[in-house]
């Protein structure tokens, strides 16, 4: 959660320098694209980050009780496991526009 969350709160501050540092206008095509899709990985990181800690605090009751993991516990996993494709798939789109730098 550490991690996510950094990366969360700097990532737009030092993209903002790096890109006001190139002479890049925020309203390129590539860029304004890429804060698009931030916002998409957000959507879906976001509650991946809270997903993760619950499913945690269940794990850690079923091996106190010593029993099988509940229901519960394998439908947040299904929903993680759905929301990683588009909030990974986003940021793959994003690396891919900062180094194409594709003209639209």
């Amino acid at each position: 959660m550490v991690f996510t969350a950094t990366a969360v709160a700097i990532q737009p501050i030092t993209g903002y320098f790096l890109i006001r540092h190139i002479g890049v206008p925020l309203s390129e095509g590539w860029v304004a694209a890429s804060l698009v899709l931030y916002l998409v990985a957000g959507v879906f990181w976001l509650p991946v980050v809270w997903i993760q800690a619950r499913m945690r605090d269940i794990a850690l009751e079923a091996a106190r009780a010593e029993t099988p993991l509940p229901p519960g516990y394998h439908r947040l996993f299904r929903t993680w496991f759905i929301f990683g494709f588009p909030g990974f798939g986003a940021v793959l789109l994003i690396v891919w526009l900062m180094i194409a730098k594709p003209g639209f």
